[in-house]
């Protein structure tokens, strides 16, 4: 290796790499059994024991290194754009929401997003928050979309002491925020479960809880066109529920968003698509589309 300069190496490696591969090779992660899923909500494998240690590989070395120079991504400030002003109560607004990642299918997501002029919102598990994921979240950041908390490892929250819930959402905000520079104000509760103690929770973390009302089954039938026909049944309003962490769900996105557009939908995040309305800190909310179904006599 004489000669080698570490701050040639990024560029030279392969972009057929995948995420979890990167994990492995650099030493912060290892592939991890998947974890059982549960029938409303799904989850990513995540690392759940110590990483593994490889061998000391001069070029794993030096990559380890750039990882924490001024130069890597991670490590410049995030410039935010300022958020739309979007009249949802005339114009016919969605809100797609992403559970569970940053994932390995995440950055092709955002090219997806980007070539539709769509936002999003993406409820991030914190124990996803690693050196590599954090460019994704970044990225998400720097184009518009939002980050919202969904916990550190997905548990049901419910079945958690109070003071390991707040633990749950804090991490995740700790590790957002160190990663970005976001201060997260929204909040999914995994499997969509909640109660008192949850609400409570998210009133002390400064979180607004939000549901769905739009629920396309992904994490459940593995097939694109049904994913993007049931995200098609939005209504004006509706926030949609998917997960980044499926290659078939990403890979229902360009048609969901042609269909939709199709029907005259602009694509917002969930703070876009309430607007000026104040979200309360523990309150639960599941689209304009659902209060208004409310309402009706």
């Amino acid at each position: 290796m004489a000669g080698f300069r570490a701050g040639i190496l990024w560029p030279l490696l392969p972009l057929s790499l995948s995420l979890t591969t990167l994990l492995v090779l650099s030493g912060c992660g290892e592939v991890a059994a998947p974890i059982r899923r549960n029938q409303r909500d799904d989850v990513a494998p995540v690392r759940t024991s110590p990483p593994v240690r490889p061998a000391a590989d001069p070029a794993l070395l030096a990559f380890r290194v750039i990882a924490q120079q001024p130069g890597w991504p991670g490590s410049r400030p995030v410039v935010a754009p300022r958020r739309r002003s979007i009249p949802c109560e005339r114009v016919k607004c969605v809100a797609l929401t992403f559970d569970d990642g940053p994932f390995d299918y995440t950055g092709r997501l955002l090219d997806m997003l980007a070539e539709h002029h769509a936002k999003a919102t993406f409820f991030v598990v914190g124990q996803m928050v690693n050196p590599f994921t954090q460019v994704q979240l970044r990225r998400m950041v720097s184009e518009g979309h939002e980050l919202g908390n969904h916990s550190w490892d997905h548990p049901s929250l419910p079945s958690l002491s109070s003071e390991a819930l707040l633990t749950q959402l804090e991490r995740t905000q700790a590790a957002v925020r160190n990663a970005t520079g976001v201060t997260m104000r929204l909040m999914r509760p995994p499997y969509g479960a909640t109660d008192g103690k949850v609400a409570d929770a998210t009133r002390r973390a400064d979180l607004a809880q939000i549901l769905w009302d739009v629920d396309t089954l992904d994490w459940r039938d593995k097939d694109s066109g049904v994913i993007a026909r049931r995200a098609a049944d939005a209504k004006p309003g509706s926030v949609v529920l998917m997960h980044d962490i499926h290659k078939t769900t990403v890979e229902a996105v360009p048609n969901l968003l042609r269909d939709l557009a199709a029907k005259g939908y602009t694509f917002v995040t969930v703070s876009e698509l309430y607007g000026d309305k104040k979200l309360a800190a523990g309150g639960k909310y599941a689209g304009e589309a659902a209060e208004q179904e409310k309402k009706r006599p």
